[in-house]
């Protein structure tokens, strides 16, 4: 990956994606609120990259695009085809949150659950792609969607004087990836995971990506089985920072971030914060830290 792919993106995508709001919170950190981008992801970023760039060589035909997703990324191939006005098929885990399934269903989408978890939607997915002709649109691991994701990178350093540290919410890698491709060497960034779904911190030990076994809250949007080959090389050349946090730090800092901010997210865009509250991470005086708040798609009842 190369930051001029990332500026290719941002060009493409120009017009289609939200430019999404910073909230400085304290003296030293600040939110990237993409929470607010169409979708309640920043899954659209990557996705209108992917279908745009397709429709440039003309792969993207009036078949369609098939992804594979624990509900975001479905969300945003569903929204960027329909923008672009082709078709969209999603296949999802059974274990999908409803309201990421019913949000699929107003987009038009086709929608076929398969299996507990990502691997076996991804695996249903590829076959239909295969057998249909329709463009594959990965969650997370094709150089256009990384690419796309690191446009939001583009936009902090446009956005804020300057900064220290980024913490990025971690599960197949897409936008830690794109982030890091897009930032350099300008500011650290440090990946955060959940202890039950440690894709990147396991994949560092081994000294590539391997399988981790998946669960717990945020299992929903941060349950890849692996990294992403494109993510792996990203953090190993970028020198990615990984942490990892236990169930209870991601449930309350995502109740944190609702009480004291308003802000509603799922559990996986809390576990960026969730590094900060629990003191998994400690920043150094005066670091200036910079928390992406990157998703929106929960039930809003098990807030408090």
């Amino acid at each position: 990956m190369t930051r001029e792919q990332v500026e290719q993106a941002a060009v493409r995508i120009d017009g289609r994606v939200r430019r999404t709001p910073v909230l400085r919170v304290s003296e030293t950190v600040t939110f990237k609120l993409e929470l607010l981008q169409h979708v309640g992801s920043f899954k659209p970023r990557g996705m209108f990259n992917r279908l745009l760039a397709a429709k440039e060589d003309g792969s993207l035909t009036g078949v369609g695009a098939v992804t594979a997703s624990g509900g975001n990324a479905g969300l945003a191939v569903a929204y960027a085809a329909r923008e672009l006005g082709v078709p969209a098929r999603i296949f999802v885990p059974e274990s999908a949150p409803a309201a990421k399934v019913a949000r699929l269903k107003t987009l038009d989408a086709d929608v076929v659950q398969v299996g507990s978890e990502y691997a076996e939607a991804y695996a249903a997915a590829v076959v239909a792609a295969e057998e249909s002709g329709a463009l594959f649109a990965h969650a997370y691991d094709q150089p256009e969607v990384v690419a796309g994701q690191g446009t939001l990178g583009l936009e902090l350093l446009e956005q804020l004087d300057g900064f220290d540290t980024v913490f990025v919410a971690v599960g197949g890698g897409g936008l830690v990836a794109g982030i890091a491709t897009a930032i350099g060497d300008r500011a650290q960034v440090v990946g955060v995971e959940p202890e039950r779904a440690p894709t990147l911190a396991r994949a560092l030990e081994a000294g590539q990506p391997v399988d981790v076994q998946v669960g717990g809250v945020a299992a929903d949007s941060l349950g890849a089985r692996r990294i992403g080959e494109i993510a792996f090389e990203v953090a190993t050349h970028e020198h990615i920072k990984s942490v990892l946090v236990d169930e209870d730090a991601i449930v309350a800092a995502r109740q944190e971030l609702w009480r004291e901010y308003r802000l509603a997210t799922e559990h996986g865009a809390a576990t960026a914060y969730a590094a900060l509250t629990s003191g998994a991470y400690q920043p150094a005086a005066d670091e200036r830290i910079v928390v992406v708040v990157c998703g929106a798609n929960t039930d809003l009842g098990t807030l408090s």
